[in-house]
């Protein structure tokens, strides 16, 4: 399947955490939309399509939730819940986000802008 886990480098100290986000380093494409989803009850759920054209990261900022994932033949399921993962889903993977905590946000990352035909 066309998707897998990126693992973030974290820098910490005594003041907190941060974790820098690049094109083609520890992004696999060329960011050019950025956009997050909060305030989802858990008994809805979002996406529900798949992109012929874009790439995406996913990652989650607080909370957590799970992630469907369907390339036609296999259907996988990852759970989001760290800041610190992000989960790369490629090019034609059918995608549903589900069972959202209370307060999650969730960050996506985009290698194209926003097409409604897509």
């Amino acid at each position: 399947m066309n998707c897998k886990i990126l693992n973030f480098n974290i820098k910490s100290d005594d003041r907190g955490s941060l974790i820098a986000l690049e094109n083609l380093k520890n992004i696999p494409f060329e960011i050019k939309r950025v956009y997050y989803i909060f305030d989802t009850k858990p008994e809805f759920d979002r996406g529900g399509h798949a992109h012929t054209n874009l790439e995406q990261v996913l990652i989650m900022m607080d909370g957590a939730c799970e992630v469907v994932l369907d390339n036609g033949r296999r259907i996988q399921s990852v759970l989001l819940n760290r800041p610190n993962s992000g989960l790369y889903i490629g090019k034609n993977i059918w995608r549903e986000m589900k069972n959202f905590s209370y307060g999650a946000k969730l960050l996506v990352l985009a290698s194209d802008f926003y097409d409604e035909n897509e």
